[in-house]
């Protein structure tokens, strides 16, 4: 059976199943590397996000739009959607039968180094306890003490490289955070011991648990007065993390990043836990990785720091990352020292890159010939046109109206925290049966470029209450085609709520029934037959709607054609009265139909 989605950073395929019957396709044709992100297959076929993650769910994989799934999976969507997919060979720029391929990584799989990511809440000492196992100072030289980026560091481990992500721990760059757990294959966990489970604590593990990773629990600040580690753990089993010594399968190690005290059994364990991960991956070949940080450098132009997953990158490759072309110029690793080549699970810094990437972009290397070249030209010209108008409210109520969505997303900013809950309160108080509010963030301040991107990625609309925009929010929503909507007073906000959901209603419609009659005889006319009917209860009006009703079925409804008393025609029949019938749609009558004339009175509705 072919199967689901792959993890990036593992080196190795993870399936599930997929329901793989495909209509036969002779659409065009669209190449398809071994691994993409959802994002960028549904930019490749000019498609929503939502569409395709919707498709997805269909064949029974869930993933989000930041996800990569494996060439099978994205083959069969794409066929979904009528295309005609071919794998890209990463090699030579040419397609390659997905089989053979895959059978040659295999032959060529070697021990990688694990990829750890230290997750957790703001000042529990996440970067404290890396500067001590990289032996190296990077939180004095940080604005406030806090990580204002993705760090990527390889460390040697008893002798094994160890790969560490050091990710934001602010609530401001809760999107990075979640891009550092879904590249990595340990999560260890910082949480204080004199301070506990916080709410970015409780977000990084949902990060770590939506990658699929084992995660290790680091209890810091052991050394400060108050810590209580009972405390924390009874807090971690409330979030489903429950220690080992408690009976569960999480291993938490106390530790203190000042003393360094526990760190080697931190490290022993990040061992033991990769050892039984087995994790492989083929260094051969052409470069492919993940960008885990990009950025624009005044002097030396665009640069992202690239974790490479598989293959071994080299100064002079040609490669594309999404819909970005580019060639090595040189490569730097964590220490800044320049490198020739960086093999599976190395953190480098590549210059090169034609402009700035994406987060989260997969890298891959194609041959420096003209062949080579014109893959990624046809790759970019293939992801150029990105869907727009998902993120405003008109394009949310245009995928409801046919079928993609029955909820309104939301992204609340207020001027002060103690609004915020309110009218969150207010706002999800509007769901309905048929339509969730969802307010998927609410905090205070000014919109930012981060609530964009979640926005973005979440199909959200931005409502901001007495606040204004960060100076980059605004270009950046422009771009990812994300409304903001202002307001100050409060009824405003609400009312256009209120006028979304109801656009987002099926109509619904409240039946009034205005007559009842009986089907007597059936005679034959031109052009078809029509009833001889009897009215018993109410009066029969020539604009009615009639259901025409068998043996307690109901066999057609629709309007009234012609409607006679003996040989007139009339606008109504009265009660006791007789006359003749014919429907639209519909003549065969039969002796002792009942027949209901009803009205539909619109109640609910894009139109209401």
């Amino acid at each position: 059976m072919v199967s689901g989605q792959s993890n990036p950073a593992r080196g190795r395929r993870v399936r599930q199943g997929v329901n793989v019957e495909t209509r036969p396709v002779s659409g065009p044709p669209l190449e398809i590397p071994s691994a993409i992100a959802v994002q960028n297959l549904s930019e490749m076929m000019r498609a929503s996000g939502i569409e395709v993650i919707k498709q997805l769910m269909r064949r029974g994989v869930m993933a989000n739009i930041n996800q990569v799934i494996d060439y099978e999976t994205a083959s069969i969507i794409a066929s979904d959607f009528g295309f005609s997919p071919q794998q890209e060979d990463i090699r030579d720029g040419g397609v390659k039968d997905a089989e053979s391929l895959d059978g040659e990584q295999e032959e060529h799989m070697a021990p990688r180094a694990p990829i750890v990511t230290i997750l957790g809440h703001v000042d529990h000492g996440k970067t404290s306890l890396l500067d001590v196992i990289r032996d190296t100072s990077v939180t004095a030289s940080e604005k406030g003490g806090i990580t204002q980026h993705i760090g990527a560091y390889q460390v040697g481990v008893d002798g094994q490289p160890v790969t560490f992500l050091d990710t934001p721990g602010h609530e401001a760059f809760t999107a990075m955070r979640a891009r550092g757990a879904q590249v990595t294959d340990i999560a260890v966990l910082v949480v204080a011991a004199d301070d506990g489970v916080m709410p970015q604590t409780r977000e990084a593990i949902d990060h770590a648990k939506a990658a699929e990773v084992p995660i290790i629990v680091a209890l810091n600040k052991m050394d400060v007065p108050g810590a209580n580690p009972d405390r924390v753990k009874q807090q971690l089993s409330e979030v489903g993390l429950i220690a080992e010594e408690w009976g569960g399968d999480t291993i938490v190690v106390p530790l203190s990043a000042k003393t360094q005290e526990g760190v080697q059994d931190l490290l022993e364990n990040i061992a033991l836990v990769a050892e039984v991960a087995e994790l492989k991956s083929n260094p051969e070949g052409k470069a492919r990785g993940v960008v885990v940080e990009a950025k624009l450098d005044t002097a030396r132009g665009p640069i992202a720091t690239v974790l490479v997953q598989s293959g071994t990158l080299r100064s002079g490759d040609r490669f594309f990352a999404g819909d970005i072309r580019g060639k090595v110029r040189a490569l730097f690793d964590h220490q800044g020292q320049k490198v020739i080549e960086a093999g599976p699970a190395m953190p480098v810094e590549v210059l090169g890159f034609d402009s700035v990437p994406k987060t989260g972009d997969i890298l891959v290397a194609v041959e420096t010939g003209r062949k080579g070249t014109s893959a990624a030209e046809r790759r970019e010209r293939q992801a150029a046109s990105r869907y727009e108008g998902h993120g405003d409210a008109e394009g949310l109520l245009a995928q409801v109206r046919v079928g993609y969505s029955k909820e309104l997303n939301l992204i609340l900013k207020t001027d002060v925290e103690g609004s915020g809950e309110a009218l969150r309160s207010a706002l999800e108080d509007m769901s309905s049966d048929e339509v969730a509010v969802r307010v998927i963030r609410t905090s205070s301040g000014i919109v930012t470029e981060t609530d964009v991107l979640l926005a973005s990625a979440s199909e959200a609309v931005i409502l901001a209450f007495n606040t204004r925009d960060e100076a980059g929010a605004r270009r950046l929503a422009d771009i990812e085609g994300v409304e903001i909507r202002h307001y100050d007073i409060i009824y405003d906000m609400l009312d256009y709520v209120t006028a979304s959901v109801s656009g987002m209603l099926e109509p619904v419609y409240r039946e009034t029934v205005e007559a009842r009659a009986v089907v007597k005889e059936v005679f034959d006319v031109k052009g078809g037959k029509v009833a001889g009917i009897g009215v018993g209860e109410g009066r029969l009006n020539r604009n009615a709607l009639i259901r025409v009703i068998r043996n307690g079925d109901p066999l057609h409804e629709g309007r009234i054609k012609s409607l006679r008393h003996f040989k007139d025609n009339v606008r109504e029949i009265a009660s006791g009265s007789e006359g003749g019938l014919g429907l639209d749609g519909f003549d065969n009558f039969e002796a002792g139909d009942e027949l209901v004339a009803f009205r539909k009175d619109l109640v609910t509705g894009p139109s209401n």
